[in-house]
């Protein structure tokens, strides 16, 4: 039987869900993902961008997926892969063998994908994932790139836009935030008033 070849948007979707991946687990840990979304009214649009908040990797991470070697030694020649660009952190995905790393930009990892959608780290930052903390660290500014913030803040824009009215999103999540906290509290108090029953309970039975 043979393989259907992966098509440019299965790569995108693999890569959305490797940009969210813990660190544990071999990826970015990104807490928001999306593809193929705008970064301006003109120019890049990366196939995969993935944003972090949490510890001293805090940043982007890029993910271009390629599908044939023809459109892999085209990239190089987009205007934004020779001055700035998207992405602290940056990667090709292709299938197995389509990329060797020898043949990857200065700072850019690879991503390789069977045709099973398993990906396997191939170089980059991701690839010293589960080793020391001092090495992640070392790494971390060995392979990260100065990105272009104002284009990254446009696309964010742009996603929370589609999202809906975020303040009102914001709000509710405070309300919902608030009730969980006086919940959990009123759950301590009928706890505490439990184990005070069942002592006196004890204490009666043992007079």
């Amino acid at each position: 039987m043979s393989l259907i070849p992966m098509t440019h948007n299965d790569l995108c979707l693999v890569a959305v869900k490797w940009l969210k991946r813990a660190n544990s687990a071999g990826g970015p840990g990104c807490h928001v993902a999306v593809s193929e979304c705008r970064s301006g009214w003109t120019g890049e649009i990366p196939d995969a961008i993935g944003f972090r908040a949490a510890g001293f990797d805090d940043g982007s991470t890029v993910v271009e997926c390629k599908t044939s070697r023809a459109d892999f030694l085209a990239d190089r020649k987009k205007a934004h892969r020779s001055a700035g660009g998207l992405g602290n952190w940056r990667y090709f995905m292709a299938p197995a063998g389509l990329i060797k790393p020898d043949e990857l930009p200065a700072g850019w990892g690879l991503l390789e994908v069977n045709s099973r959608g398993h990906v396997k780290v191939v170089a980059g930052l991701a690839a010293y994932y589960g080793t020391s903390y001092d090495t992640v660290r070392e790494q971390t500014l060995t392979w990260r790139h100065e990105a272009d913030r104002d284009r990254e803040q446009f696309l964010l824009v742009k996603l929370l836009h589609r999202v809906g009215d975020v303040e009102v999103m914001n709000r509710n999540l405070k309300l919902a935030y608030g009730e969980q906290q006086r919940l959990a509290k009123r759950v301590n108090e009928l706890n505490e008033q439990i184990r005070n029953e069942r002592l006196d309970r004890y204490v009666r039975r043992s007079a």
